[in-house]
């Protein structure tokens, strides 16, 4: 392509300015042949798999997101819209949307304006002009987010709303490709088409990541077993990433060769050589439900976003070049080539959608934005308490219990009382007979039944296709559950151990808790992740088996952490959160203590005391119910949870010995959200409190629970916390010089004692 019109402009211009004008340029210096002009469905330049039609169509949603692009760039600076991080250079994959269907779930990159401008035509009635006006305005009749953040999305278009975390959806896309052929394998009906396809595209700099390389090798491990995988991952390779460039060739040599990653490369900056590339990817991803690679070539003109002044790191003469690759100048020669436009009729075009989007823009500005935290946080954390209730108590499915363990008889309920990992593989057993829509997966978790056995004769009851192992990958266990939440199912990954969840803690934290927040409420992905977590294990630990850290758990907005302490509450938990992911589309975490697993006994050897019944169908505990033992004792109140709690009951009997005090014990239960009405009412009237928090003193769960206190104005109550250090575990006998243990208890008491003296 020849240089820009206006290439030797001062290099203190507004380079927006000079991209603009160089279109006009272009147009009106343009002297080249003019071809006869085509019919709608003719080729639109002799040869091209695109006809003028097509053309047409993908150059008008080009021309709207770069005025979308435009006008961003000049209505920052007056307040009126808040992200100017635009799509220009990267027009070309309105290709992509316009071979693929509005049913094939979209997981885009930030750079997405002509894909979402070309996939609005595929629905009636819809306008992205304004739908993206009303985003870049962050007012809160904006479609896609409700004013929470300026993303490409759609509800009826199947566009889930991203984050701009770097390559944290690949997991999620390959996992709802993943999905959709699993749905047929376990006769669940799909809300899309059987043949669709996920799509999900991303930039050069971001197929380094490490989240994108999971997602890759993830892909090509599904492929190499003869696993369908119908994820077409769109690279768009602009060369560049903020500042720093991606070494020539980098992306095909690095992904050209891989065998079962498929990979093709498309022009996705001439629409009329790029279009049959881009269609021969798509076909064959759609019919050979394997993964694809579509190497899309774009270029990145006025930067990054409008805060960055290139002209101050980029030399004028490489941004010059930069500029006269931009496909739009490679459009509009196509558009007079083909003799579809004159140059008054194409310009007359461009200055219809400047008007058109800067329009649009000022109407979103007048539209109301959100005002109160209310607003702000209504779909973050939606919480039904009735619906969630009758859910969880709902037993309509008794033959299918009976069907899957064995015979009446043997239902769990007429079994004698059991330790904590029993109870658990039975309220397991019992949910998955209840939701033939669950799915249960992770390492080791099939034949094997776990490290621990929780998940024993899951495999054997409901085979394969519902209980499988995964790769190890912590990042893609937690990406499948996405997918196949996002396609209707009921997801219940395993990590292994807590240590592992911070591997991938992103995919919760960033994209998985986000979901309804992000899309107003449109979305949801609702899972029930497990976690064998927390210390004291004995005779098999180190920090990695023994992990009492839960702050990066804690700190997840909208996140359930519940942790039982025994079985019978493992049971009604997890039927609650069961029916907090059905009902309202709630993300929860499942903590079980490793340590309780296998614990029977609670005060002497062969006591039996930590065993119990499991609990009748139909009876569910209410998200943020503690339990309290000793109800009305207030000499001392200790709350606790997890490993604590059975420490605590041994403590009390020393300290009602010793001290003479009546010991009210308060097992939390819930972790987040903590129930901070329920600790209040328990610290009231006590004489003194004491807070035993296995985890680590600093950000632990007893930092919230003193906060509650004080905030419930008991501040002034004698208190004492017992917790673990602020270190890493250690092995052996040495782990237990850093977690509480019962003398700690006992001598924390002494120490309110000594106070009161």
């Amino acid at each position: 392509m020849s240089s820009s019109p206006i290439a030797a402009r001062h290099k203190g211009f507004n380079r927006a300015e000079i991209v603009d004008q160089n279109f006009t340029e272009f147009v009106r210096l343009w002297q080249g042949d003019v071809h006869a002009r085509p019919g709608e469905h003719e080729s639109v330049l002799p040869g091209s798999a695109l006809d003028a039609r097509g053309f047409r169509e993908l150059l008008e949603s080009q021309l709207i997101s770069r005025h979308l692009d435009l006008m961003a760039r000049v209505l920052r600076v007056q307040n009126k819209v808040f992200y100017t991080i635009g799509s220009s250079g990267h027009e070309g994959n309105a290709m992509v949307a316009r071979l693929t269907r509005y049913t094939d779930p979209a997981f885009l990159h930030y750079r997405s304006g002509g894909f979402m401008a070309e996939r609005f035509r595929k629905l009636p009635d819809m306008d992205p002009i304004m739908d993206s006006a009303l985003s870049f305005a962050a007012s809160k009749e904006d479609p896609a987010s409700g004013g929470r953040h300026k993303v490409w999305g759609s509800k009826p278009l199947w566009v889930l709303p991203q984050t701009s975390t770097i390559a944290s959806h690949l997991p999620k896309a390959l996992g709802t490709a993943v999905a959709i052929e699993q749905a047929r394998r376990i006769g669940h009906a799909l809300p899309i088409p059987n043949d669709s396809i996920a799509i999900c595209s991303f930039g050069d700099a971001s197929s380094n990541h490490a989240t994108a390389q999971t997602a890759f090798n993830a892909a090509a491990w599904t492929a190499y077993q003869k696993l369908p995988a119908p994820v077409l991952f769109v690279c768009e390779d602009n060369g560049i990433g903020i500042s720093v460039k991606t070494p020539s060739g980098w992306v095909a040599n690095n992904f050209q060769h891989r065998r079962d990653l498929d990979y093709f490369f498309a022009d996705g900056l001439d629409l009329a050589s790029g279009y049959e590339q881009v269609q021969r990817a798509v076909a064959h991803c759609r019919e050979t439900r394997r993964p694809t690679f579509l190497h899309l070539k774009t270029t990145r003109v006025m930067g990054h976003a409008g805060t960055d002044f290139e002209i101050e790191w980029r030399s004028i003469e490489e941004l010059v070049e930069v500029e006269a690759s931009d496909p739009l100048l490679r459009s509009a020669a196509i558009a007079l080539a083909s003799g579809l436009y004159s140059k008054g009729e194409l310009l007359a075009l461009y200055e219809t959608f400047r008007e058109r989007c800067f329009a649009a823009a000022e109407e979103a500005d007048r539209r109301p934005r959100l005002q109160s935290l209310e607003e702000v946080m209504a779909p973050l954390a939606p919480y039904t308490p009735n619906q969630v209730k009758a859910e969880a108590e709902r037993c309509d499915y008794q033959d299918r219990r009976i069907a899957v363990f064995g015979s009446e008889d043997k239902l769990p309920e007429k079994l004698p009382p059991r330790h904590l990992a029993i109870q658990i593989n039975q309220a397991l057993h019992d949910l998955m007979a209840k939701y033939p829509q669950s799915l249960l997966f992770g390492e080791d978790v099939a034949q094997k039944g776990g490290v621990y056995t929780v998940t024993k004769g899951l495999h054997k009851a409901f085979k394969g296709n519902r209980v499988f192992n995964t790769l190890l990958d912590e990042t893609i266990i937690l990406g499948l559950a996405q997918g196949y939440a996002n396609m209707g199912m009921l997801p219940i990954p395993e990590i292994q151990y807590l240590a592992y969840f911070h591997n991938a803690c992103d995919q919760i934290r960033g994209e998985a808790a986000s979901l309804q927040f992000f899309s107003n409420g449109q979305f949801r992905n609702p899972l029930v992740m497990r976690v064998a977590s927390l210390g004291y294990q004995r005779g098999f630990g180190g920090h990695f088996h023994n992990d009492n850290s839960i702050a990066a758990l804690r700190d997840i907005p909208g996140l359930v952490v519940g942790c039982p302490s025994r079985g019978d509450d493992a049971a009604t938990m997890l039927r609650t959160l069961m029916a907090l992911a059905k009902v309202d589309g709630r993300v929860c975490a499942y903590l079980e203590p490793i340590a309780l697993y296998m614990t029977k006994d609670l005060y002497e050897p062969g006591d039996s005391q930590w065993q119990f019944a499991y609990p009748a169908l139909g009876e569910a505990m209410p998200l943020g119910e503690g339990r309290v033992y000793n109800a009305e004792a207030n000499d001392l109140v200790i709350f606790t949870f997890g490993n604590g709690v059975p420490m605590a009951l041994r403590s009390a009997r020393t300290i009602e010995k010793e001290l003479g005090w009546k010991v009210r014990v308060v097992d939390l239960r819930w972790l987040a959200p903590l129930n901070d009405g329920f600790i209040a009412e328990q610290a009231k009237g006590a004489k003194h409190i004491l807070v035993l928090d296995e985890g680590r003193k600093s950000a632990g769960v007893g930092e919230g629970v003193i906060t509650a206190i004080v905030e419930a104005g008991f501040g002034s109550t004698p208190l004492e916390r017992v917790a673990g250090a602020d270190t890493f575990t250690p092995l052996a006998g040495a782990a237990f010089l850093v977690l509480p243990g019962d003398a700690d208890v006992v001598a924390a008491a002494r120490k309110l004692a000594d106070k009161r003296a």
